[in-house]
């Protein structure tokens, strides 16, 4: 554990990790991280500016107003790519990194980009009002390196958002938690991808260029 901001001071520049989690603020501004970087045009940092498909300035960077991709940025250069299992993510997003892609160049970049390398495991709609401060929808992004077979080229969409335990007294906005059953029960939808009744996957190719079917609800 390091103390600091994990956007302007990469505390961890050599290591790589089997599983990450993060909870990042949601519309946030990281302006002051921004500035302490460079600024957006002379930003060199190698987990938000990398060689891609022949451009040595691969932009992930995002527009200064909301942070949170840049945090799933950060946990993306630091997967595991020598190993059999590789590294897996997974990182809460309110709607934002889903539905304004099209607006925020950073976003779109980012969409596209994890479209491309197949990271992308599955989307986990959660039920509303689950923190504290705000009641809007949120989603469990879930991203691995080495997606098994029959997960490559698709996305799973998990609709849990009627899967809660109410609590006995609000906490501010949040009247709601995970019970261990409904915990139980995302895991198990997650690892049954491949059955029938599994919920909806979609292919990757819609990411990133416009539109996306991330919207839908799973069955």
């Amino acid at each position: 554990m390091a103390y600091g901001s994990s956007l302007s001071a990469d505390n961890f520049p050599a290591h790589e990790f089997d599983f990450m989690l993060s909870n990042p603020p949601y519309g946030k501004s990281w302006k002051t991280d921004l500035e302490r970087m460079g600024g957006k045009d002379d930003i060199k940092d190698p987990r938000f500016i990398l060689q891609h498909a022949g451009d040595s300035e691969y932009s992930l960077v995002t527009r200064s107003s909301d942070g949170q991709l840049m945090f799933l940025a950060n946990m993306l250069s630091k997967m595991k790519h020598t190993t059999e299992l590789g590294s897996r993510i997974a990182e809460v997003h309110n709607g934002s990194s889903l539905f304004t892609g099209d607006a925020a160049r950073g976003k779109a970049t980012f969409a596209a980009g994890s479209s491309r390398h197949d990271r992308l495991e599955a989307i986990i709609a959660l039920p509303l009002n689950m923190f504290y401060n705000t009641g809007i929808a949120t989603y469990i992004w879930v991203l691995s390196n080495k997606k098994p077979a029959d997960r490559r080229g698709k996305v799973q969409l998990i609709d849990a958002t009627e899967w809660y335990k109410p609590l006995r007294k609000n906490l501010g906005k949040k009247n709601c938690e995970l019970s261990e059953d409904d915990i139980k029960r995302i895991c198990e939808t997650f690892l049954a991808f491949q059955k029938p009744s599994s919920p909806r996957s979609f292919p990757m190719k819609p990411l990133g260029t416009g539109r996306s079917p991330l919207s839908a609800r799973s069955a």
